[in-house]
């Protein structure tokens, strides 16, 4: 049982959770409503989203592993009581399981681009190549390894879109209402994959400054190590600001839309919340208050996540 325990805690159970949840979200309340409302058969079947889910997840949780593997020594000095490997799970078990769990995603990934689109596998297979170079190179460099984590972030849902979109070839003819359907697939999936990736980038950067210590020991050229504490809370607060001046402008398109339900939970669930972390940003001081403030940045992105099942009632 402690072992069972230990596994979960090491492929980061509650971020998979986010990627299973945030992806079932997007298929149920928006693609698999943007096709029933045009009256389209759906090519990427209930069976196939779930394949592609689990191959998301399971790539997802070898990323964790690798990186827990070579963060051994900083995890050390700046965690070393949520430790696993080698304090459970010895270090070369943990390296099969990493390539076990990859070679079980990527042949899912392989089987579901085979019936929907050839971009999933090349995606994903790039996926795990940017995922075990995070963490042996891209984790030290200065905003390499927080730009990677947040794209692949962006990519658990722009993976949605490809995998329903390619399975209509050119050569076919025109389904009557596939392209409004396409479209309105496509708005969202950017609006949540950009969401993704700026609250993602917002939360790697605040998360270098807690880690500092351990980081600075081990030679990592960090953002908060290289240009310091100070400028790294200004790129923090200039995206937070970019963050939340484009949140203003779509509760006024859903407004005009009398999408009123959503606006007010975006607004009282995302908005406001972003507007505290950003106030708190400038007084934290500790590695506690910056903790506070990435646990924080993670239910904002669990709100922005969960104001999908508004749109059901939309499209």
């Amino acid at each position: 049982m402690k072992l069972l325990f230990a596994f979960f805690r090491l492929i980061r159970w509650r971020n998979l959770f986010f990627i299973a949840l945030s992806q079932s979200l997007f298929y149920y309340d928006i693609i698999v409503s943007s096709f029933n409302d045009n009256h389209l058969l759906l090519h990427l079947t209930q069976p196939l989203f779930f394949l592609l889910m689990f191959a998301s997840i399971f790539i997802a949780a070898a990323g964790y592993i690798i990186n827990d593997y070579f963060d051994i020594n900083i995890d050390q000095v700046n965690k070393p009581e949520k430790m696993v490997i080698e304090k459970i799970i010895k270090r070369r078990w943990a390296m099969v399981l990493h390539w076990v769990i990859t070679t079980v995603g990527l042949i899912i990934s392989l089987y579901v681009s085979f019936k929907t689109s050839y971009i999933v596998i090349i995606v994903n297979v790039l996926c795990t190549l940017l995922l075990w170079f995070y963490s042996t190179t891209f984790k030290k460099k200065l905003l390499a390894g927080n730009i990677i984590i947040s794209l692949l972030t962006a990519w658990t849902i722009m993976v949605l879109y490809f995998a329903t979109g390619n399975t209509f070839h050119f050569l076919s003819p025109p389904v009557p209402g596939l392209s409004k359907a396409m479209n309105h697939i496509f708005k969202f999936a950017v609006l949540y994959a950009g969401f993704a990736f700026i609250i993602s980038l917002i939360r790697e950067v605040v998360k270098d400054i807690e880690d500092m210590e351990g980081d600075a020991k081990y030679n990592c050229k960090t953002m908060p190590i290289v240009w310091g504490v100070p400028s790294s809370k200004v790129f923090v607060g200039v995206w937070l600001v970019v963050l939340i001046g484009a949140l203003i402008i779509l509760q006024f398109y859903a407004f005009q839309l009398g999408w009123w339900v959503t606006g007010f939970y975006c607004f009282l669930m995302v908005l406001l919340p972003l507007v505290w972390i950003l106030l708190k940003l400038y007084i934290a001081q500790n590695t506690r208050q910056y903790h506070q403030l990435s646990s924080l940045i993670k239910l904002v992105m669990l709100s922005g996540i969960l104001s999908m099942f508004f749109f059901k009632w939309y499209l």
